[in-house]
């Protein structure tokens, strides 16, 4: 990428991220962003169509980072606990940054994306799971459950809360292999 291309993608990232922190992405507007960034509109209207479409190009490359953090995403099917220590690991290492884009009405975009980009990566490994619905539910769980759990209990000792949450992720993997049990084996 030619440097000076670079140098302004980095300012109006650099821009946006200052705004964003400040007010919510709707009350955002391209003249203030272009203002901050010491560019004009045409420079910005040259990367991209609109702030949202920067916003979403963040939050994309954002998640990547996350995702792209995680050593073994497949561990989710294999190694439950050990997945989620390093989803939480990956969510710390990029906390204030995800604060800042994912705040307001882009909040819950974070997980949905994350859950999205960790499940096309375990059907690229196990096939056979995309049309399992019970394994979707229980990775829609543990993906979900183990984010929101995480976010609304980080006050605590870290370690702790990334243990539990590891634990119950681990439970969920159980609560799989007993419905197939039961599907095979059906209760009388």
């Amino acid at each position: 990428m030619d440097l000076r291309i670079e140098k302004t993608e980095r300012g109006i990232k650099n821009a946006f991220i200052q705004l964003r922190s400040k007010k919510p992405l709707e009350k955002i507007t391209v003249r203030e962003l272009c203002e901050l960034a010491c560019i004009n509109k045409s420079t910005f209207y040259s990367h991209y169509r609109d702030i949202y479409d920067l916003s979403d190009n963040m939050e994309e490359e954002l998640v990547r980072s996350i995702i792209n953090s995680i050593s073994h995403p497949e561990y989710i099917m294999e190694h439950p606990a050990e997945f989620t220590k390093e989803l939480c690991f990956a969510y710390l290492s990029q906390n204030t940054l995800t604060m800042i884009i994912f705040s307001g009405s882009q909040r819950n975009n974070l997980v949905d994306r994350i859950e999205t980009s960790i499940k096309e990566m375990v059907f690229q490994k196990y096939p056979d799971c995309r049309e399992d619905a019970v394994w979707n539910i229980v990775l829609s769980y543990c993906i979900q459950g183990a984010y929101h759990t995480f976010q609304r209990n980080r006050e605590g000792d870290m370690n702790t809360l990334i243990e539990v949450i590891g634990r119950l992720t681990e439970g969920a993997k159980g609560v799989y292999e007993y419905t197939l049990m039961d599907a095979v084996h059906p209760p009388r």
